[in-house]
């Protein structure tokens, strides 16, 4: 029986009792996900107590959708330090891209992307910052494809191995229908998310400074309906979601007001109930943090 007021009377018992080991709430959470329909993984890191972690299918592979663009996005200010091109360069607002598959030429759909304000400035200049920006913030599907076409997945997938995040392939840009029907599609880990943005958060993705750049532009995210969903409004979120057709995923890095902080990734698949499956990872985050705090 898998039904969303079971979830609730689970985490109701787990806020009765503050003194929960990780042991236990990771055994909790374990019970939440086989009594919810889909598939779901999660890899939590209190960066303070590194024992403080909770670990759930986390080597599990499950398709990338939208939280491939922070890679992409560390890819981009990695070659910009190297000074193969300023933020502030411009690259013009295309929407033709070619296929991984044959190079056939492919177009993206107003209809399927978040990022609707950018279709209106095709043709026209806009700099590699604010197209990053739009990728994160907006999830704009169109600016990303604009940017791998800059630096190159292979260039992306290189730097993820560089940092240990052995898992995450970014193979190509978004609605490559072509090379989706043939199986190439990005793909990703909840342990390896974790591991990029706890670099983030130590300055080791990139550099210090460019590292905090890109946390600041997570922290602008839009679309913040799973794991900041719940959480008090005071605390310092950056965070990049990603949702296909059975999939919702959100991956973190959550600061507290006493300067703690902790990663948390929750990545979801094959979810026939999106609502439910959205409800129950909120719970899940909610708990995380009662947790921590």
């Amino acid at each position: 029986m898998k039904f969303f007021p079971a979830i609730l009377f689970i985490f109701a018992c787990f806020i009765s009792n503050a003194q929960t080991s990780t042991e236990e709430l990771q055994h909790t959470i374990d019970s939440i996900f086989k009594i919810t329909q889909g598939d779901f993984a999660i890899a939590f890191k209190d960066l303070s107590e590194e024992k403080n972690s909770i670990f759930i299918n986390h080597h599990e592979d499950f398709h990338a959708a939208s939280t491939m663009k922070t890679p992409v996005m560390i890819e981009v200010f990695k070659q910009a330090s190297a000074g193969k091109f300023a933020l502030q360069d411009s690259l013009i607002v295309k929407n033709q891209f070619k296929s991984i598959l044959d190079g056939s030429s492919y177009s993206l759909e107003l209809g399927r992307d978040s990022g609707e304000h950018l279709y209106e400035q095709i043709g026209q200049k806009r700099s590699i910052e604010d197209l990053v920006t739009d990728m994160i913030i907006y999830s704009s599907n169109l600016a990303t494809n604009i940017i791998i076409e800059l630096v190159d997945a292979k260039n992306v997938n290189k730097t993820m191995r560089n940092l240990d995040a052995k898992n995450i392939n970014v193979l190509r840009g978004v609605e490559d229908m072509k090379a989706y029907e043939a199986g190439l599609s990005n793909s990703t880990t909840a342990y390896d998310l974790m591991l990029i943005f706890e670099d983030l958060a130590t300055g080791n993705a990139v550099n210090p400074e460019a590292d905090e750049k890109m946390l600041n532009i997570l922290r602008q995210q839009k679309h913040t309906d799973l794991i900041p969903h719940l959480l008090p409004k005071n605390l310092k979120i950056a965070n990049k979601t990603g949702w296909i057709t059975g999939v919702h995923h959100d991956s973190a890095l959550v600061e507290l007001p006493d300067e703690r902080k902790y990663v948390l990734v929750l990545l979801s698949k094959n979810m026939e109930d999106m609502d439910t499956g959205t409800k129950m990872l909120n719970q899940v985050s909610k708990m995380i943090y009662e947790h921590v705090k």
